[in-house]
């Protein structure tokens, strides 16, 4: 199970490859799927659109604020959920019985759980975000240096970091309670809901607990604000600003330790 990681990733590659040509070979289906991942996502940044139409601002923040936030949201969750969309179909795999085979393979469990198959809306997810983010980027009054550029791409790691992190923690619930939806439904909204938006417009509690309880804020609401150049909106210091990236890959680790942990759990049907 204890592969080096070179050879895990030419796996997951493979597994993945294999997964995509699967789901490729219904066209019709294939289609479809992408352009309702395009037109779900999309449909986010037009109400956001609608709505500062009407007014000047969000909390100070302008329709190109919200906008580069927005993108930048959408680009974390698109990096996070292409190689880990197949954990939301967990439950499933611990209710038939199936994910017993994962415990007989001499290959990491998660490894083969998130390389099972491909769901063809992501793909739609990351056309919207490369899309939006590229229009984003350059409607941004975004001072660029090379430190800012690097955090960028720190960030954009480390966002999809913190959100996939959260989800693979509802996923271990799979263990015990067999089914997880209506917990991986919330968790989708409350990301969609709140981390779209400036989270201070929220109020002092929703952002303490956006920030410190689930880390919505550092997904894109804290590393946008240092990026656009308005710390001054966060609750958190600067520096821990700067940061955001790393707590993102802490969330990650903690999530994975806790995701083996629970698989203590898993009860085959066998039993």
């Amino acid at each position: 199970m204890n592969r080096p990681f070179k050879e895990s990733l030419s796996l997951y590659w493979t597994l993945q490859k294999a997964a995509l040509r699967a789901e490729t070979g219904y066209r019709f289906n294939f289609v479809l799927l992408v352009v309702m991942g395009i037109v779900y996502q999309g449909s986010g940044i037009a109400f956001v659109w609608v709505i500062l139409s009407q007014f000047d601002s969000i909390g100070s923040w302008t329709f190109s604020d919200v906008a580069f936030l927005y993108s930048l949201r959408l680009l974390a969750h698109a990096v996070w959920i292409v190689p880990f969309n197949q954990v939301y179909a967990l439950d499933e795999l611990v209710r038939e019985g199936r994910f017993d085979v994962y415990l007989l393979r001499p290959l990491n469990p998660l490894l083969q759980v998130i390389t099972g198959r491909v769901r063809m809306n992501i793909l739609g997810d990351v056309i919207t975000a490369v899309t939006m983010f590229g229009f984003a980027v350059t409607a941004a009054d975004v001072d660029w240096t090379p430190a800012k550029a690097l955090y960028l791409v720190l960030a954009v790691l480390g966002g999809a970091a913190a959100e996939g992190a959260v989800v693979l923690l509802v996923s271990a619930l799979s263990f015990r309670f067999l089914h997880t939806w209506s917990a991986h439904f919330l968790v989708d909204n409350v990301f969609l809901l709140f981390g779209s938006y400036p989270l201070h417009i929220f109020g002092t509690a929703t952002t303490w607990i956006l920030t410190w309880t689930v880390p919505v804020a550092f997904v894109a609401y804290v590393p946008a604000s240092v990026l656009l150049g308005r710390t001054g909106d966060l609750s958190v210091s600067p520096v821990l600003a700067w940061a955001a990236p790393a707590i993102g890959f802490l969330w990650m680790y903690a999530a994975y330790r806790i995701w083996v942990r629970q698989m203590r759990h898993y009860q085959s049907t066998g039993t």
